[in-house]
This record gives structure tokens, sequence and C-alpha cells, in this order.
């Protein structure tokens, strides 16, 4: 197995209301004291926050344009989307876009892609929101026009949402940037992942589920003559609690309206106990958000006390 690597989730808006250039400033302290450590910085893909946790009145950081901004300061670190949402831009905007993220950060980028699923975000902005089945085979067919975009001059594709008329994309990426597919659904989504993604990103649930995840993976990859072993299997933990004390981690948790996603909590051997089970199963990058935010504490202690016992 390949040395596992780890990346760190960064919040496209606070939970303390901060505003946005405030936030970009505490990402940035971050990405300073974890730069040595971390292999990569992901962001989400919102557009507006998620009312149940801040107020509709909340800052939030576009994905593409802060991680453009954020990598030229950072050049140690790969910057990924946690996951680009495909309904918000037309495949070939996605594609064009992608590609000069990976130019102007030097072959930095990784191009998380989803189906999209936050419903009242799409009827904010007056996307349509179809059927779930209807995104995901969406989704199937941005990740093509995407992948031909790339690599052919003219691109032509004709789907059944989805279409290309001699279409260029220049430059072209070089390298090529990893597509990385967010999303657990096992009839449809994991068959985009075995037919079409680099990498696989499944969050905030047990081994247990993440092994039956792994399953059905596998089974989709044989239908479709995938090598199982070509995909990145990544783990996202989406509320980390740490400190030196159980208790104190344990206060960090219930503080943060995230603590029920099945949270990563304990002391840095009780995290790093529960996050090696993943490890065991295969994954090979793991992605933390580390809910004690805009604090630096936990994410560092993360970085001095858990990295070193999941690396060896």
């Amino acid at each position: 197995m390949s040395k596992i690597k780890f990346g760190w989730h960064m919040p496209s808006f606070a939970v303390d209301n901060s505003s946005g250039a405030t936030l970009v400033r505490q990402m940035a302290n971050v990405l300073t004291k974890i730069q040595s450590t971390f292999d990569t910085a992901w962001m989400d893909d919102h557009v507006q926050p998620w009312a149940q946790f801040v107020p509709r009145e909340t800052d939030v950081l576009e994905c593409t344009t802060t991680i453009a901004h954020l990598a030229t300061a950072f050049p140690q670190i790969r910057f990924g989307s946690m996951v680009m949402c495909q309904s918000y831009r037309k495949a070939g905007l996605t594609a064009k876009m992608a590609a000069n993220l990976q130019l102007v950060t030097g072959g930095r980028f990784i191009l998380g892609l989803g189906a999209g699923w936050m419903e009242e975000e799409y009827r904010a902005y007056n996307y349509e929101f179809p059927k779930a089945s209807t995104r995901i085979a969406q989704l199937d067919e941005t990740i093509q026009i995407v992948r031909q975009l790339w690599t052919q001059s003219p691109a032509n594709f004709e789907g059944e949402y989805y279409h290309l008329k001699n279409a260029y994309c220049h430059p072209k990426p070089d390298p090529i940037p990893p597509i990385m597919v967010g999303g657990g659904g096992e009839k449809l989504t994991l068959r985009v992942v075995a037919k079409h993604a680099d990498w696989w990103n499944f969050h905030q649930n047990s081994p247990e589920t993440y092994a039956h995840k792994l399953n059905v993976l596998r089974s989709h990859c044989e239908a479709v003559g995938r090598d199982f072993n070509d995909i990145v299997k990544t783990y996202g933990a989406e509320v980390v609690a740490i400190a030196e004390t159980e208790a104190e981690a344990r206060r960090i948790a219930e503080a943060t309206p995230y603590s029920d996603n099945y949270p990563i909590i304990g002391t840095p051997d009780q995290v790093a106990e529960q996050l090696r089970p993943y490890i065991e199963l295969g994954v090979e990058h793991i992605i933390v958000r580390c809910v004690d935010f805009p604090s630096t504490a936990g994410i560092e202690l993360f970085a001095q006390a858990v990295i070193p016992q999941l690396s060896n």
C-alpha cells in the first residue's frame, strides 16, 4: 500500500459568522501551520450557507476562485474541490475552469465532482433540480465532456442532457488533473465512480459502511472492466474534535453544529485508533475537518500527534 496522505477540508463559510475576508485570512493561517505535513486542501462548492447551521446572510466563499487565490500562496499543497456540483456550471465551462486552475496552480488541482444535492440552493439560484437519477446521469455526461475537452481538439459530444460541437479547450491541462467523484449511492453513483473516477470520496460513515461501499464499488468495477485498484480511495472525516484530553475534545464536539455526523472525538491516540480501520480497508487519503476552526490547535495537534502514528 502507498503511504497514507492527509488533506484539510477548508470551510466555505464560518459558523461564527466571520466575514469572507476574515475567513480567507483564517484559512491562510491554518495552511501556514500545516503546509509541511498535509498533502491537500479542499473546498466545498456552495453559493449560500446551510440554513440549519448559520444565518442565510453569512458570507460564503466560491470554490474555484478561492482555490486559485490560496494555491498561489501555498505551492507545497495540492488543492481540490469537495465537490463541484455538476449542475452549477455547464460541463464545458467546468472543463475550461479546471484546465485553467491546473495551469495557474502549476499542476496541483484535483477536480472533485458530484451530482448535486442541496435543493434549497438550487431553487434559490434558479437551477433546475431534477430527480437524483437524472442528476447522476448528468454527472456521468459531465465527466465524459470534461475528459474530451482535455484531450481532443475539437471535442464533440452528443448526450441526453449535454452536448458539445467543435469545442476547443486550450491550453490543455498538463498533467491531466485527477477527477474525484464524491458519493456512495450504490446503484448509480458508484457505477459512475467505476466508469470514470480517478479518485473516490465517501465521508461521515462507519468503517463497516465504508467496507460495504468498497464491495459495491468492486462489483461495479468488475462489471465495467475497470481495475478496482486504479481508483484512489479517500475518506472524509468531516467532524474531528481533538484535544489533549478526551473531556476537552468532547466539549469541542458539543459546541459545533456538525457533531452528530459520525464524529471522530478524543485525544490523539483515540483519534488515530478511530481512523486506523479506514486505512486497513485500503483508504489512501484521509481528509479532515477540525471543528475548533478558526483555532489552529486541533489541526496542529492532529499534524503533530496523529499523522505520525498513521503514517507508520
